[in-house]
């Protein structure tokens, strides 16, 4: 099984982590959480980066950041070796939903599963349409398909 890490700006990390275990509970051990506090040296926040990680007792670990290029990314990119660990910016929740979801597959596996829950779960809602059916043209004869 693989460890989870969500290294973010504070409070998100943290949010992102109670909302996942929300929905799955039994994820404790496996999703961590580090809040980068404002001003706080990137060289204390790689150590409780690396604690966490420790924590983790998984063969791998995949390392989850919000803003890739600041501070928790920053930080994450010394973490993380790319063989045992692997790290992705842009983290969101759909993403972590589907993370845990696959936690038990391969890292490279889960890498892939959370890039497409990541996509997947950004899209624009009409507020004026069914969302799963298409209008039909006004000159259609069938009166008897109604838009629900």
């Amino acid at each position: 099984m693989n460890g989870i890490l969500i290294v973010a700006h504070a409070p998100l990390a943290s949010a992102l982590r109670a909302c996942v275990l929300h929905v799955f509970a039994d994820a404790a051990d496996s999703v961590r959480a580090l809040d980068v506090q404002p001003n706080m040296p990137p060289e204390e926040t790689l150590a409780q980066a690396r604690l966490l990680a420790a924590q983790c007792h998984e063969t791998s670990l995949l390392v989850l950041t919000d803003v890739f290029g600041a501070t928790p990314c920053n930080v994450a990119q010394r973490l993380v070796d790319g063989v045992q660990s692997k790290l992705i910016a842009g983290v969101n929740l759909p993403m972590l939903l589907r993370t845990v979801s696959y936690r038990h597959e391969s890292l490279d596996a889960l890498v892939s599963r959370a890039m497409i829950g990541a996509t997947q779960g950004v899209i624009q809602v009409a507020v004026t349409a069914p969302q799963v059916q298409a209008r039909r043209p006004s000159h259609d004869q069938d009166h008897r398909d109604h838009q629900q």
